[in-house]
């Protein structure tokens, strides 16, 4: 019975060495690709950055800002919310955290009598919300690890074109900020319109002399056209936040496992230890138990002579018994 249990918690113990050099494996996977994504989220601030600045040049520049990028609704009956996640799993609450605050909103807004449109990114918030009936638009998969601008490009024209045509008035964005390796915040933010006061604003009190331009076409023009391109770059900067945070959350979730297997070993190898232990100690008991009772059985140890001798007064008086069979006297 013993050896069962010690085989069984061997076998345990193999499985979970098995198991932890897996998530170890993935650990330094994830830490590495961290920093790959880093890199990726700094070389494209650069780009951001100066295209707002060109759209905050041609707002100073005398461009209308009445773009429909820019207009908006006070009429909003249909609210479109691009939501994402990851493609695969094992990354701890990473998922559920943007499912469950794009989900929160949504009923806030369900509440108020809107309509909602989802755009998933990601196979994880597919399924979360196909599985439990919600109406999804568009759904793409297969960018969330290493996103492409061109795949940003392809998402932020499933975005645009509702919102030109007026079916979707009011489009949020639900993914996961990218803060530091240790530290990631879920934001459910304004997409469309775009934000024209924090353009004008910005605009307004930049300090020190500002350069004068001559823009060739108007610039309504200009910014008819480099719009597009600044939806596309503000959802591939939210897209390169998304995949740094992943691989952020897969490396905590990896090392945590890792350390539970530690522990987990542990304890079952002093279960194990102390199944061997039950075991030789009923073995020797068991031996101990069987060669007393042959002892017993053969008549060792028990010398019966003198008492009968002394019984039946054979032997003399001066004859001590005891000294004869080299017991002594009580």
């Amino acid at each position: 019975m013993a050896g069962g249990k010690e085989r069984i918690l061997r076998q345990r113990i193999k499985s979970v060495q098995s198991t932890k050099k897996i998530t170890k494996a993935m650990e330094l996977i994830a830490a590495s690709r961290i920093v790959k994504a880093q890199q990726r989220v700094a070389a494209a601030r650069p780009y951001s950055e100066q295209i707002t600045e060109v759209i905050r040049s041609l707002a100073a520049g005398g461009a209308d800002l009445s773009h429909p990028l820019l207009a908006r609704n006070e009429n909003v009956s249909t609210v479109a919310y691009v939501v994402v996640t990851a493609d695969r799993g094992l990354a701890g609450a990473y998922n559920s955290n943007v499912i469950r605050a794009a989900e929160r909103d949504l009923r806030v807004e369900q509440a108020k009598g809107r309509s909602y449109s989802l755009i998933c990114l990601g196979r994880k918030s597919e399924s979360y919300f196909r599985f439990r009936g919600y109406d999804i638009a568009a759904s793409f998969s297969g960018m969330s690890e290493q996103p492409r601008y061109e795949d940003a490009r392809q998402v932020a024209e499933a975005i645009t074109g509702p919102f030109l045509e007026g079916d979707v008035q009011l489009v949020k964005l639900a993914y996961t900020q990218f803060l530091s390796a240790t530290s990631q915040k879920v934001v459910v933010t304004q997409f469309m319109p775009l934000d024209t006061e924090g353009i004008t604003d910005a605009a307004a009190a930049s300090d020190g002399p500002e350069a004068a331009y001559e823009f060739e076409p108007e610039p309504g023009e200009i910014l008819s056209e480099l719009l597009p391109r600044y939806v596309e770059a503000r959802l591939f900067a939210a897209m390169l936040d998304a995949a740094a945070s992943e691989h952020a959350a897969r490396q905590r979730a990896m090392k945590s496992a890792t350390e539970n297997a530690e522990e987990l070993i542990v304890k079952l190898a002093r279960i194990m230890n102390r199944a061997r232990q039950d075991s030789i100690t009923t073995e020797i008991m068991e031996i101990v138990g069987g060669a007393e009772a042959l002892r017993q059985s053969s008549g060792e140890g028990v010398d019966y002579l003198p008492d009968t001798l002394v019984s039946r007064h054979i032997l003399p008086d001066h004859i001590d018994p005891f000294r004869m069979s080299g017991a002594k006297r009580q």
